[in-house]
């Protein structure tokens, strides 16, 4: 059970909720908090005191003021207008990392909406009530607008939501769950709505994920250097701390565990004086994705935790302030960075990968790993295919969050396009798991291959793990045989973690 607080949210806590389903409770704090701020919108509604987005339009309307009538309509209206998506539905996760945002903003008790929308929302969580919505239509300003109106929606018993593995409207979908429908009065909709919960949501997931697949990337770094006969002297933690990035200090020792147990490690083989940036470099360049993810990870756990609703309520000072903590800068830059490090990586990975094909710098590797050249190609294709998943992920690298477009009458002429950087992200990620796991797929080839030479020489204890994971899902490339089916298998494992898992299993957490 997760208990909202407002305050230490993680990334781990939104993919324990979003993706396994936690049940999450509100804590009665965290309940009186609301239900304090709501007070004093509902003094101010009856002082006829002016409110931005309560008793007003929104956007280049904010300055037209509406009466009673209107008010009580608006927030139905205001969520109808801002249900515009495009596009097929987005992963459930997603739309349910998005709600827990959504309550933990909420519990700080400055958003002045009524408990029952908060406690809606949680109902929903943890009843499996995932709302349908559409995966683009968001600039990351003013709040994931457009896909937060179409959670909005089931709270005004409409739009659509999947429940027991069935898409299914609004108002049945509370009716099987027996949720109550809240309805929506003055500000609850802009209080549902008005931040940038789910490109958040998007980011501490990716994160989640990306910080996987880097200790997978040392894994598969481990057993290339093995296969390659590396020169393990730059990967003294000695020497990174003398430059002193926190990141590459970390790889570094990491790269060392998995080897520890081996002849490369003791020291008992002839290595190269010095070796290519490929193979030196590795701690450095991985790393430097640490330190990206590191700070992202930090950004993201701000914007989580914090209060990006506008206009914000200050009930104890009986203060309303209106200002754009919606804005999804804080969390696009970061993210934009994430996205490059992992192309960074992965492009690395594809330098090792040539490295143990290529015959003039594979050490006696016998070409594209394959004992029949001429006759078989080996994995010579295999390169291809790690290079056409790099393109695109280099494409996909250009930032986001520089490409402001302005929208509403130039009221809101700088947005953050946050959400089109967690879009591509989910791309260069799951290109990566391609290409990561080709180079797993040529590394455990080259191992292979070594055994069966004159002077086989014994694997660090990581590295032999993670070759015999590998085994348990591709055979060894004897004679050529078609790769695709191979190629999506080792996707798929990179992308399950069991590498990961075993690996940390046998010799302890790598980092």
């Amino acid at each position: 059970m997760l208990i909202v607080t407002g305050s230490n949210l993680t990334i781990e806590d939104v993919v324990k909720v979003a993706r396994n389903h936690e049940q999450v409770e509100l804590h009665p704090d965290a309940l009186e908090r609301i239900k304090f701020c709501r007070k004093m919108v509902d003094r101010k509604l009856e002082a006829k005191e002016i409110m931005y987005g309560v008793n007003t339009g929104i956007g280049e309307f904010s300055e037209v003021v509406l009466d009673e009538d209107q008010v009580k309509q608006f927030q139905k209206y205001l969520i109808y207008n801002h249900a515009a998506g495009i596009g097929e539905a987005m992963p459930l996760e997603y739309v349910r990392g998005a709600m827990l945002g959504r309550v933990n903003v909420h519990a700080h008790g400055n958003s002045g909406c009524r408990p029952e929308i908060t406690l809606t929302l949680i109902e929903m969580l943890n009843k499996g009530v995932t709302p349908y919505v559409c995966r683009k239509g968001s600039v990351g300003a003013c709040g994931d607008l457009a896909p937060m109106s179409q959670i909005a929606l089931l709270l005004l018993g409409e739009g659509k939501a999947y429940y027991r593995d069935e898409l299914l409207s609004g108002k049945e979908v509370f009716k099987r769950a027996r949720i109550k429908v809240p309805g929506l009065k003055a500000r609850d909709g802009l209080a549902t709505i008005n931040g940038a919960n789910v490109l958040t949501a998007m980011s501490a997931i990716m994160l989640f994920d990306t910080e996987r697949w880097l200790k997978q990337a040392e894994i598969a770094a481990a057993m290339s250097l093995e296969a390659l006969r590396a020169n393990m002297k730059p990967y003294s933690p000695k020497l990174h701390e003398a430059r002193g990035f926190a990141g590459a200090i970390k790889s570094a020792k990491a790269i060392q565990k998995l080897i520890e147990g081996g002849d490369l490690a003791s020291g008992k083989l002839k290595v190269k004086v010095q070796d290519a940036y490929s193979m030196r470099s590795t701690p450095q360049v991985i790393g430097t994705a640490h330190d990206a993810v590191a700070w992202a990870r930090s950004q993201v756990e701000i914007e989580l935790n914090g209060v990006g609703d506008n206009p914000i309520f200050f009930p104890k000072e009986n203060l309303q302030i209106s200002g754009a903590n919606f804005q999804g800068s804080p969390v696009a830059l970061p993210m934009d960075m994430v996205g490059i490090a992992v192309t960074m990586v992965s492009v690395l990975s594809e330098r090792r990968m040539n490295r143990l094909n290529n015959p003039a710098l594979s050490v006696g590797l016998p070409p594209f790993l394959t004992k029949g050249a001429g006759m078989f190609s080996g994995l010579m294709l295999s390169q291809y295919t790690a290079d056409t998943q790099i393109v695109e992920q280099k494409i996909l690298s250009a930032p986001a969050s520089i490409q402001s477009i302005p929208a509403a009458a130039d009221q809101e002429d700088f947005v953050s396009m946050g959400m089109n950087t967690a879009i591509k992200n989910f791309h260069i990620l799951d290109n990566a798991y391609g290409i990561l796991g080709i180079e797993l797929m040529a590394a455990a080839q080259a191992l292979d291959l070594r055994d069966k030479m004159e002077n086989p020489f014994k694997f660090g204890m990581g590295v032999k793990k993670a070759k015999d994971i590998i085994r348990n899902h591709v055979d060894f490339l004897e004679i050529d045989r078609p790769l695709y089916k191979d190629h999506n298998t080792m996707k798929a494992l990179v992308k399950s973690c069991e590498i990961l898992n075993e690996v940390e299993n046998l010799i302890g957490v790598l980092n």
